[in-house]
């Protein structure tokens, strides 16, 4: 599948999901809800600002969902959507291959 559909077609599925955070994150999401706090105790390493603008994102392509909470203090949470789930194939594939390069890196070490 080395034609052009199948290259645009991963192209798209990277501007989506691609980079460093947006596939952790929808990692995190695939175990349910999660408030911000939660998420962001979950990733030490991301920024507040860059876990603000990743879940924009993903909420503005439709793969999450942001329930906002009118109380004080605010509670926001975020969770996939329907079609959002559909994200946790790929994930699993994903992860297939990481685990499959580590051994691959193990072996290349010895």
């Amino acid at each position: 599948m080395g034609d052009q559909q199948f290259k645009s077609a991963v192209e798209l599925t990277l501007k989506v999901i691609g980079g460093k955070w947006k596939p952790v994150i929808l990692c995190h999401l695939t175990d349910g809800t999660k408030r911000f706090g939660e998420l962001r105790r979950d990733m030490p390493g991301i920024t507040q600002k860059m876990l603000t603008q990743q879940l924009r994102e993903l909420e503005d392509d439709g793969i999450i969902h942001r329930k906002v909470y009118s109380q004080v203090p605010p509670k926001v949470e975020y969770s996939l959507t329907e079609y959002g789930s559909t994200v946790r194939d790929l994930l699993d594939v994903m992860a297939m291959w990481g685990s499959r390069h580590q051994k691959h890196l193990e072996h290349a070490q010895t």
